[in-house]
């Protein structure tokens, strides 16, 4: 079974391969679409675009923040040598200096290794295919723990909605009895109206028949929460079905809002009324929600 993912994420790998400790972080929040960032080191440059895409293959939507820093064990990324000729002239100097001016002699191998360019240090040259390829082991790893988060965070949104939609699918039915009571009711009023205005003249049954007709033709609701039932089976369909749903969700709440009022607009009943500002504000909640799935 596919699950929705939240798009609010942390992954975090470390690992020291070939004598590099490679170290991944990942978070992400909320955004509309992909937004990756990708921060490395300089010797890691290269790399770049080859983390984007990764990101990209597992991540449809959020602005996602990638951390990467490496250590490298000096004695494998260098190689010191002493350069002799450039030592022998600077011990030659320092001799002429005591035998002919009568300098102290005080030479020693601190002083000496300070000196310009007594030493060569140079960096061993650096296979980037097999760098990359360390690399993108550690990211994978980071991408898999900021994945299980992401999971675990859409398995509580999951849930979350799902009882939401089951609260609302309550609400709704209390709606559809109450409407019809009030149907019922204004009949009654109706017909007591007309027999305290007309007293003792006969009433006319079909005119109560009609006005309760016309009535109830104005009150009704049956369309509405008909397609808001589809609307809330078809949320947990996209739910099971799991997927980056976060934006067909947003434009079905629009859609259940959209009933919503509508039903609100039909209500004469204060009772009814209030258990529709109940459905709408249940539908706020679940609107927030979606803003946090993938």
């Amino acid at each position: 079974m596919t699950l929705i993912k939240s798009m609010t994420g942390y992954g975090r790998a470390v690992e020291t391969v070939n004598g590099r400790e490679f170290t991944v972080e990942l978070r992400s929040v909320n955004n509309r679409y992909l937004d990756c960032n990708v921060k490395l080191p300089r010797s890691l440059s290269f790399a770049e675009d080859a983390v984007k895409q990764a990101v990209k293959a597992a991540v449809s939507r959020g602005k996602v923040d990638v951390f990467i820093s490496v250590k490298t064990e000096e004695a494998d990324d260098t190689a010191i040598s002493l350069n002799e000729k450039t030592l022998e002239g600077y011990l030659a100097a320092m001799r002429r200096m005591v035998s002919e001016f009568g300098v102290k002699d005080d030479i020693s191998v601190s002083a000496l290794s300070r000196l310009p360019e007594v030493f060569s240090v140079e960096r061993k040259e650096v296979d980037e295919q097999q760098l990359l390829e360390d690399l993108m082991g550690v990211v994978t790893k980071a991408l898999e723990g900021y994945d299980a988060m992401r999971c675990t965070e859409g398995a509580a949104l999951d849930a979350d909605l799902r009882s939401r939609g089951n609260t609302i699918l309550e609400l709704v039915s209390q709606v559809e009895q109450g409407n019809g009571q009030t149907v019922i009711d204004y009949r009654a009023r109706l017909e007591a109206k007309l027999k305290e205005v007309l007293a003792n003249t006969n009433i006319d049954e079909s005119r109560i028949l009609t006005e309760a007709a016309i009535f109830a033709d104005k009150v009704a609701v049956d369309e509405e929460t008909v397609r808001l039932r589809s609307h809330l089976q078809q949320m947990n369909t996209m739910l099971s079905g799991g997927g980056a749903v976060g934006r067909k969700l947003d434009f079905l709440l629009q859609e259940m809002n959209r009933e919503a009022n509508t039903i609100g607009s039909k209500c004469t009943d204060v009772k009814l009324a209030r258990i529709v500002v109940d459905i709408k504000a249940e539908l706020e909640k679940i609107r927030e929600q979606t803003q946090n799935i993938e």
